[in-house]
């Protein structure tokens, strides 16, 4: 990914791949360098015609080097750019993990695999048309779709990744699940006429299709859910005024080395993977002279949807759209208008195909500015100030499409420290037939038409850097207070920090009722008035996996049955479900990462936490779902010495108002 201004308007600028290396170690990826990883693998003879590449993506720096020179205690070493490979073999030969030094021009370490044990790698796009093809020739298929009325060439098949459930000799082999939906015609939405009763299961090495249940005909759904047909859409508004941003001297933002952005007293590396999506790096505030780091690395390292439909069709539904289907080499290309509005700055990161041939998501990633309303405000009847001060935040986004559903990651960063991020679901919700009598787990969205209960659950990984790497977290919980000697009217209420000092204190339950939050801190770090310096974590409190404890969903994404982990840094600890989940049956990742239950009390930590929807789909969801929205927010716990916003403009839009910093009344709302 670089920033090499390729088209500008008044709106927009693009930017595209160039082919010579960075010289950052947190630079953008470039088609050579993917080109250069690949003719090192056949010169190794790991990458051959066989051979597919599920994951490549760029290590991050190895701990105690500093190529930005944020941390005093380490070194800054020369860059080494290291890519990770997973490398997958069609013929059925054992697949391999592979880590190569692009800057070195050498294989450092090959892996080679059991998947018994491992887990599969990640799903190959190429493996979609293998089940759809294979069950078109599959004679119980054929026989199920006759028996249903239904043209083998009308029938689309979602081709689902499988889980670990009961069924041994799947075990060691690569499986895929389908579904299967009615396209009445190309531009038909198949969402809307689910075949339901009927599930195959292909394993898409030897291509074989291993099973066909059928438990017998349901009706399908007729009614057809093509959003854009004007017999939904009835006549199109034409109430909507127009509505312009517009910054004539550009944004406020610069952007060098291809991905390094500096805004207001901000500065971080935006970086991409295939697996994660957009990456934040060495997110850093300029606080007078110092310029201080808040966070190493920010992700969004897994996100599974599990569904609450205990049918034997449906039961084994849930998807790691991370760790299976790897959010980021779905990403969208952005359209200025559409997905984007005012000044823009695009990015476009370069990805690997299986191939291993360079890929440029055009537009990928979008970042501006937004206004964002009053920042700080008081009309005081003393002193005759009146002050107002409007807030505004960059935004760095990109949006993925996995299957039926679209998700938009949005970071927002604050002029007053805060760090925000926010999970946009949107698309259309996976249908299925609505029984007669009604159902205890699934929505009636139109006539004969259902949606399962599910959950989109997220996994933040935070590696912290507050002040350094020397952090600890403490739990806050309000404390009411009991009436009584000190407290005679019985108003008084206060908080209590509990401090998590090992991994197995480190996992912890989100409690509304108590208000809870957590501070992650540094105890070598003081402000003024002597405290450690440090940011709270403020948490949506929604629920985490609703499945039973005991379930194979529960065992897969350990990560979502609590709310906060924090474990110490290790460099190989990148997922919370591990490196490989697919078809994984479970503890891998966060559960074995605290079981060594190391110390975190002023360590190099990293904080892991969940976040999600629990979504009973509504009549209001079909055909296409409004967007949804959850996050999480970072808010500054005494890591300044005072606000941090004291210098911001009155009026930076040099516009005629009554924002005054001092006499007067009134103020801009």
């Amino acid at each position: 990914m670089t920033l090499t201004p390729t088209e500008s308007t008044a709106a927009s600028t693009s930017a595209s791949a160039t082919a010579s290396a960075p010289a950052s170690a947190y630079g953008p990826v470039t088609a050579e360098e993917i080109r250069e990883v690949r003719a090192i693998l056949r010169a190794k003879g790991l990458f051959g015609p066989d051979h597919r590449i599920a994951y490549l993506g760029l290590l991050d720096p190895a701990r105690g080097t500093d190529p930005r020179g944020t941390d005093p205690r380490a070194a800054t070493d020369a860059v080494n750019r290291r890519f990770r490979a997973f490398i997958h073999d069609v013929s059925g030969a054992a697949p391999h993990d592979v880590v190569v030094s692009v800057t070195h021009q050498r294989v450092e370490t090959a892996v080679e695999l059991d998947t018994a044990v491992t887990g599969e790698l990640p799903v190959l796009e190429e493996e979609f048309e293998v089940v759809e093809s294979l069950l078109a020739k599959d004679e119980r298929w054929l026989k199920a779709l006759a028996d249903r009325g239904l043209a083998v060439e009308k029938v689309r098949v979602a081709p689902l990744s499988a889980g670990v459930f009961e069924y041994p000799e799947e075990k060691g082999r690569r499986i895929l699940r389908g579904l299967a939906f009615v396209q009445e015609f190309p531009e038909d939405s198949a969402w809307a006429h689910p075949v339901d009763g009927l599930v195959a299961y292909v394993d898409v090495v030897s291509r074989e299709v291993t099973q066909v249940i059928d438990l017998g005909a349901m009706p399908i759904p007729a009614e057809h859910g093509n959003y854009t047909d004007p017999e939904l859409t009835g006549p199109i508004r034409e109430t909507q005024k127009p509505i312009s941003i517009t910054q004539p001297e550009g944004p406020s933002f610069t952007v060098t080395g291809g991905n390094h952005v500096e805004w207001e007293k901000w500065s971080l590396d935006v970086g991409f993977d295939s697996r994660e999506g957009v990456v934040l790096h060495n997110i850093a505030f300029q606080d007078g002279d110092r310029k201080r780091p808040i966070i190493n690395r920010a992700s969004i390292a897994e996100m599974v949807v599990p569904y609450g439909d205990p049918s034997p069709i449906r039961s084994w539904q849930n998807y790691f759209d991370t760790g299976e289907y790897l959010v980021g080499q779905y990403a969208n290309s952005l359209e200025l208008g559409c997905d984007c509005l005012g000044e823009i700055t695009y990015l476009s990161p370069v990805i690997s195909d299986a191939f291993g041939n360079p890929r440029e998501i055009r537009d990928g990633i979008c970042m501006h500015e937004e206004d964002w309303s009053i920042l700080s405000k008081h009309s005081d009847l003393w002193s005759g100030i009146t002050y107002t001060r409007r807030n505004r935040r960059l935004v760095i986004s990109f949006f993925t499409t996995i299957g039926n559903y679209d998700y938009g990651f949005y970071w927002y960063l604050y002029l007053d420290g805060t760090i925000e991020f926010e999970a946009k679901a949107t698309g259309v919700v996976f249908t299925s037939a609505f029984p007669e009598g009604g159902s205890d787990n699934i929505s009636q969205l139109a006539p004969g038409l259902g949606a399962p209960f599910h959950q989109h659950l997220f996994s933040a990984r935070l590696d912290m850097a507050i002040d350094g790497f020397t952090n600890r977290v403490e739990e806050e919980d309000v404390v009411r207070q009991a009436m009584g000697p000190g407290n005679e009217r019985g108003n008084a209420f206060s908080r209590r920090r509990t401090l998590l000092a090992r991994e197995s204190d480190g996992v912890r339950e989100a409690d509304a009722r108590a208000g809870r939050t957590w501070i992650i801190s540094n105890p070598e770090s003081r402000n003024r008035l002597g405290e450690p310096v440090g940011y709270k974590l403020h948490s949506h409190n929604q629920p985490t996996l609703l499945a039973d404890p005991d379930s194979s969903i529960a065992r897969r994404a350990a990560f979502a049955t609590k709310d906060l982990w924090v474990t110490r840094f290790a460099e190989e600890e990148r997922y919370p479900t591990g490196d490989f989940v697919n078809q994984h049956g479970g503890g891998a990742g966060l559960p074995g990462y605290v079981a060594q239950d190391r110390d975190i009390d002023g360590q190099d930590i990293v904080v892991w936490h969940t976040f999600g929807l629990t979504h009973f789909p509504r009549v209001e969801d079909w055909p296409i779902m409004p967007v949804d929205t959850v996050g999480f927010k970072l808010r500054p716990e005494g890591f300044f010495d005072r606000s941090p916003v004291l210098d911001v403009p009155a009026n930076p839009n040099q516009q005629a108002s009554s924002c005054h910093s001092e006499g007067g009344s009134g103020g801009c709302h």
